[in-house]
């Protein structure tokens, strides 16, 4: 262990918030968002929707003054913090919980990103950059190679990715799951878990053409990407492997069409590197490329992309994430067996957000299945949640402190995060 970034109770060095540090050495203690614990043998989780560090108290107790009983009642705070100890098959594992009231004045989430989909950046990093009260890390991405997330994408109302084939997302299977499932936040505040589908096309002199991908690492086979200034990777790998195997052949087709002002400027073979603002590459593989090989320079395009709901609502934030918790109960068929850190987000019946993580890969914490990270979820109040990445990208902060204790030797730089602002 003495070469593991120990990060329950570390600093941000250049986090914008103080953060308070939760007390050393009180092991079997449940700790709220105010630093207080409970004593030992408290029931094992609090009511999130309390947000106080312990039950609330008659106003009338024996020997309160008249003006005592009148003061007006503290306002609980909009985000906190508390550290559970609960016990496995395989032993104690340590769980970390935010909940956000995403309802109260000035208290937001939002998705921590780099300045290009897959440039990044440690959790603790993104918080301090954004000033946020608290992050958890966000999506699975293409660790190693183009770092951009797995699936769908939301910033300020804004879709920045779409999701790639199932086949190509580095994630843990979950029954039921679809490539679009995200946790996501509308403009009111309120968060829940939905689906987010690609709605885009491409209008030129032959027709309308389905774009089936936005800023993704695996562009469906014989279909088109578009790629916007959001996008400094390479597209060209983009457009190789098929829609299960990362490593299969790239595409004997390929092509890519440069749009600028609502023109084709290049029609080229795809490359890669930062796309100018005001320029939109659409890039297309088998029959996508085809189709794109009919548009000439100085053709009229024009390109419209959105974000679709499956709830109608739109999303004014979404972070990618399996549901593992629907309606207060655990996806059926969730893996039981095998043990890691774990990062999950949920949403309460009330409409406040959960945020959890959990140690893993040490003696003093052994993990969790996906189960029974859903199970944990619904301890601390979500009736709604998803999976984000976990392992080594587990990573928590609230206040300007690393919660948790991630498991790598240094912290790992990640494409996104979850944050709450204000609070």
């Amino acid at each position: 262990m003495s070469g593991r970034v120990r990060g329950r109770g570390t600093a941000l060095l250049a986090a914008a918030v103080v953060g308070a540090l939760i007390p050393a050495g009180a092991e079997g203690l449940v700790r709220t968002g105010s630093g207080a614990p409970e004593p030992a043998g408290a029931a094992a989780f609090v009511a999130p929707d309390a947000g106080h560090a312990g039950p609330v108290r008659g106003a009338a107790r024996a020997g309160a003054t008249a003006e005592q009983q009148s003061a007006p009642a503290q306002q609980a705070p909009a985000v906190t913090h508390r550290e559970n100890r609960i016990d496995t098959p395989s032993g104690p594992v340590t769980t970390d919980i935010v909940v956000a009231d995403l309802r109260r004045s000035g208290v937001e989430a939002t998705l921590l990103t780099g300045a290009a989909v897959g440039e990044r950046a440690t959790v603790p990093e993104h918080a301090a950059r954004a000033g946020t009260v608290a992050a958890v890390n966000g999506d699975f991405f293409d660790f190693a190679r183009s770092n951009a997330p797995a699936g769908p994408s939301v910033r300020d109302g804004r879709m920045l990715t779409s999701a790639v084939p199932p086949g190509r997302r580095l994630a843990p299977a979950v029954p039921g799951s679809e490539p679009g499932d995200a946790l996501t936040v509308d403009a009111t505040g309120t968060p829940r878990v939905d689906r987010l589908d690609l709605v885009a096309s491409a209008t030129g002199p032959g027709g309308k053409l389905p774009i089936r991908a936005l800023n993704t690492y695996a562009v469906p086979v014989g279909g088109i990407g578009l790629f916007t200034p959001d996008w400094n990777g390479d597209r060209a790998a983009a457009l190789c492997g098929s829609d299960t195997d990362r490593d299969a052949p790239c595409a004997p087709d390929r092509v890519e069409v440069v749009v600028r002002d609502g023109r084709v400027t290049d029609v080229r073979p795809p490359g890669g590197g930062p796309i100018p603002e005001g320029e939109q590459i659409l890039a297309g593989r088998d029959e996508g490329a085809a189709a794109l090989r009919g548009l000439a320079v100085g053709d009229r395009v024009t390109v419209r992309h959105s974000a679709g709901t499956a709830s109608g609502v739109p999303a004014d934030t979404a972070v990618g994430g399996s549901p593992i918790l629907r309606d207060g109960a655990p996806v059926p068929g969730l893996d039981g067996a095998e043990r890691d850190p774990r990062s999950a987000a949920g949403v309460t019946a009330e409409g406040r957000l959960v945020l959890l993580t959990a140690d893993g890969r040490e003696s003093t914490s052994a993990g969790l299945t996906l189960a029974e990270t859903a199970e944990q979820l619904r301890a601390a109040g979500a009736v709604d949640g998803v999976n984000l990445d976990g392992g080594g990208s587990s990573t928590l902060v609230y206040r300007g402190q690393v919660v948790n204790n991630p498991s790598d030797d240094a912290h790992r730089a990640v494409p996104n995060a979850l944050g709450i602002v204000g609070g």
